[in-house]
């Protein structure tokens, strides 16, 4: 998303986004298979795990009936230790993967693209040194950085009695290295004094059984990013989130208890010049961390310096017509529709059939 540089000294212009299509090659796909996570309580150490991955059967379905729109056979498959042999039983022209777990696991979600690979069957989303990447906080840090991406101070601990850094400085928050969305984080999860984050540090590595990142907290303007690529072009869409109420009475922040709240927060374009810095920002993010078709980024705005910074990435992330999904939120933000979206990310592989 550029402005458009000659405007007689205005502020540049938001350009409309025109995402590609090949209707034509749409006609080549005689079977979509959306692939799923196969999702059962046991497999979470927490319910509010459970809670954040239970739901994604019935946005696979809605794909499923989207794709169908499109005048394209689809099925929906689950993620389980069947997955691999129905696809050679069923042959598909492509596998659109929504694959967020395996057996409960974030960092298993790489061998979906592994098997997809090995059977030479085309797939959407990122590839395994995508999900590699964008399941390690502390790996997704390091490469923000060494891409000049700016991201918060942090630390990464793997065990409990670790001493935090005290030029980390405050306010602090403590999030899992291994896990997506907010699990872990709830209205509490921002910490003023380094006794509570030692005590936050050690309940939820005893909870979740993986290392965190610790990550100084920057107490501005939350901005949710989205980068489309049609195969032409990068296409970035992004809104700040305006917060209903604070959390934990003293910040603005996205908690795992907000998901159940439709009113937790709404949505607001962001406007120039800070949308084309993010916007670049978010392109070399997207390129560097190996993300594919689609991503969204978690921004902070430090307003004294009007740094963004990047805070999480979530290659594959939710993606479905349902507007309460923030990708597809923020995108109907920019009049660019769902149905759009998917038609889009399927041509571009069907071009490749033959």
């Amino acid at each position: 998303m550029t402005g458009n540089g000659d405007n007689n000294g205005k502020e540049p212009v938001e350009e409309k986004i025109q995402l590609q299509i090949d209707k034509e090659a749409l006609k080549k796909l005689k079977l979509v298979v959306v692939a799923y996570s196969h999702v059962e309580r046991e497999m979470f150490p927490t319910e509010d795990a459970y809670k954040a991955e239970v739901e994604v059967e019935q946005r696979a379905a809605e794909v499923v009936e989207e794709i169908k729109k499109l005048g394209i056979e689809a099925k929906g498959s689950p993620g389980n230790q069947y997955f691999l042999t129905n696809l050679l039983v069923d042959k598909p022209d492509l596998v659109l993967n929504l694959v967020d777990t395996l057996r409960g696991k974030d960092r298993l979600q790489s061998s979906v693209p592994a098997a997809l690979e090995l059977s030479n069957l085309p797939y959407t989303g990122a590839g395994i040194e995508g999900l590699v990447i964008g399941n390690d906080r502390n790996l997704t840090k390091r490469l923000l950085l060494a891409y000049e991406i700016p991201t918060p101070a942090f630390q990464f601990i793997r065990r409990v009695g670790t001493g935090i850094q005290e030029d980390l400085g405050l306010p602090l928050i403590v999030k899992l290295n291994g896990s997506g969305g907010s699990v872990g984080i709830d209205n509490k999860a921002v910490k003023e004094t380094t006794k509570e984050v030692e005590k936050k540090v050690e309940e939820m590595i005893t909870t979740y059984k993986m290392p965190v990142v610790v990550e100084k907290f920057i107490d501005g303007p939350e901005i949710t990013v989205c980068v489309f690529d049609d195969n032409q072009k990068c296409h970035v869409m992004m809104a700040e989130k305006v917060f209903r109420t604070k959390p934990d009475g003293k910040h603005f922040f996205t908690s795992i208890e907000s998901y159940d709240d439709e009113k937790a927060y709404r949505f607001k374009k962001v406007e120039e010049p800070l949308r084309t810095k993010i916007a670049r920002l978010a392109v070399r993010a997207f390129q560097g961390l190996q993300h594919k078709d689609y991503a969204k980024f978690d921004i902070r705005l430090d307003e004294q310096t009007n740094t963004p910074y990047f805070t999480d990435s979530n290659p594959n992330t939710a993606f479905g017509p349902d507007l309460g999904l923030p990708f597809t939120e923020v995108a109907k933000l920019h009049d660019v529709s769902f149905s759009d979206l998917l038609a889009s990310m399927l041509s571009k592989y069907a071009k490749d059939l033959k």
